[in-house]
C-alpha cells in the first residue's frame, strides 16, 4: 500500500515540529504587534549552530494590533552592532504563510527559510529578523545569537 501524500505530509510536519523548540529571543521592538513564539529548525541548543549550505526553517507565531494589506520581511547579521541586510527568497509576508490582509486582533504563522551560503565566513553574529506592514511599522522583530559554521 502507498502512503497518501497528505499522510507523508503530516509525518514530515510533525517530524519537523519535533526538531524545532521554541527559542528564546530578544523582542527588538513589536511596535503593531506581539510574537507569541520563535521556532528555528533544526536548532536544538542555542546558540544556533548554523552550517553552511543549510538552509533552516523559521516559523514566527504573532498576533497582529493592526490591520495591514501586506507585509515585508527584512533580515540582518547583526555584528558590532551593525547591521548588515541578509538576503532571504521570499521578502513578501503574504507569500510566507501570512493570510492577507492581515486583521487586528487575529494570530498569524509566518515561514520562510533562511539560507546560510557556504561563501558565507565561520563566525558568531545576532540575527535579527523584522517583519513590517504597509506603513513601515512592525509587526514583529526579534534577536537570536547565531553561530556560522563548516
Amino acid at each position: 500500500m502507498v502512503p497518501s501524500p497528505l499522510a507523508l505530509l503530516l509525518v514530515l510536519g510533525a517530524a519537523a515540529a519535533a526538531l524545532a523548540e521554541p527559542l528564546r529571543f530578544v523582542d527588538c521592538g513589536s511596535e503593531v504587534g506581539s510574537i507569541q513564539e520563535v521556532n528555528v529548525s533544526p536548532c536544538p541548543t542555542q546558540p544556533c549552530q548554523l552550517h553552511k549550505g543549510i538552509s533552516y526553517s523559521i516559523n514566527v507565531t504573532f498576533a497582529s494590533k493592526i490591520e495591514s494589506q501586506g507585509s515585508k520581511a527584512r533580515v540582518y547579521g547583526e555584528m558590532l552592532h551593525v547591521d548588515i541586510p541578509f538576503p532571504i527568497p521570499e521578502p513578501d509576508g503574504c507569500k510566507s504563510g501570512i493570510q492577507c490582509p492581515i486583521q487586528k486582533g487575529h494570530s498569524y504563522s509566518y515561514l520562510n527559510k533562511l539560507p546560510v551560503k557556504s561563501e558565507y565566513p565561520s563566525i558568531k553574529l545576532i540575527v535579527k529578523w523584522e517583519l513590517v506592514d504597509d506603513q513601515d511599522q512592525m509587526l514583529f522583530c526579534w534577536k537570536i545569537p547565531v553561530q556560522i559554521t563548516s
